[in-house]
């Protein structure tokens, strides 16, 4: 179980913690659209991706090799998952990625393995490495960056740039607006009740305790949520069990994998605390809310449910 959970935990903080130190690079941009299209290319497209760069795609994209398990499923949202040659090792959603050909890890794609799938473009998230995209551009393969900006403004930006890139823009907004209304409904449904002091655990035991500090993307959906993030005063993921055993929240939520809930039910420390002793320990899918795509709107919500069942009784 260590061994199972120290993978997840790998997993969540190699996206999670570049994603939040992205926030503050002097190259970001977010990513814009150029409506105009030259009378040579009926249909050309210009985006300013999340690097800065100006990224022109010349011809519509039939084979697309995905490298980030976010703008994978954005693509599956919109009905557009027979353009995909190609995934990461992560993209692991829906259950038909499986039948997708890898081409290796988010932070080292093998080049080959995506040269041979011949991509009229190749899409990834700012983990893809810059020599990688570099190798790709020498060959003459498109590579597009497209960021969330931790943010639900900035999801809806990127299926925005993957429905014009798609030419499906009205699937884009349609799925955009379904994600808002999501979001809208729970945002009604807490405004107005108590906050349960959470706890969200990303890692435990020897290799350390981490959680979602209050400047991560995270921190803000538990207090979306309706929860009182109790590590909204840290900045980043890494915490204390010293400092958890003061706290002593009234909610524990950890994911359904890696049989992470029996593992804290047993840890030094957190199997003294009220939430674990009163069963308060809840699971989620931690994919939901580690994922930055479609599927966040659903992350909210069952967070949400976990936080106030009382508000979602039938």
């Amino acid at each position: 179980m260590k061994k199972n959970f120290s993978i997840l935990l790998i997993i969540i903080l190699s996206i999670s913690l570049v994603f939040t130190a992205c926030e503050n690079k002097e190259d970001f941009n977010d990513e814009t659209i150029d409506n105009s299209i030259s009378e040579e290319n009926q249909f050309a497209i210009k985006l300013t991706d999340a690097h800065g760069r100006e990224f022109v795609l010349e011809k519509e994209a039939k084979r697309i090799v995905s490298v980030s398990p976010d703008l994978t499923e954005i693509i599956f949202a919109l009905g557009e998952e027979e353009r995909l040659v190609g995934r990461s090792d992560f993209c692991n959603y829906p259950e038909d990625t499986k039948e997708i050909p890898s081409v290796g890890a988010i932070d080292d794609p093998n080049i080959e393995k995506i040269a041979e799938l011949q991509p009229d473009l190749v899409i990834g998230s700012r983990i893809f490495p810059r020599d990688s995209d570099a190798k790709l551009q020498e060959l003459n393969i498109p590579v597009l960056i497209l960021d969330s900006q931790q943010s639900f403004e900035g999801i809806y930006d990127m299926i925005e740039s993957m429905g014009q890139v798609l030419s499906v823009p009205d699937k884009a907004e349609a799925l955009v607006m379904e994600i808002e209304n999501k979001v809208q409904n729970v945002s009604e449904k807490v405004k107005d009740v108590s906050r349960p002091r959470v706890y969200y655990v990303v890692g435990f035991g020897e290799a350390g305790d981490f959680t979602a500090g209050g400047d991560t993307f995270i921190g803000t959906i538990i207090e979306m949520a309706g929860g009182d993030n109790v590590a909204k005063d840290l900045q980043g993921w890494q915490y204390s069990l010293e400092k958890l055993i003061e706290q002593d929240p009234d909610i524990i939520i950890c994911s359904k994998y890696y049989d992470a809930k029996a593992g804290i039910e047993q840890a030094q420390g957190y199997k003294d605390l009220r939430a674990v002793k009163e069963g308060r320990l809840l699971e989620i899918d931690n994919n939901l809310l580690d994922r930055q795509g479609p599927r966040l709107a659903d992350g909210l919500e069952e967070l949400a449910k976990l936080i106030h069942p009382e508000l979602f009784a039938d």
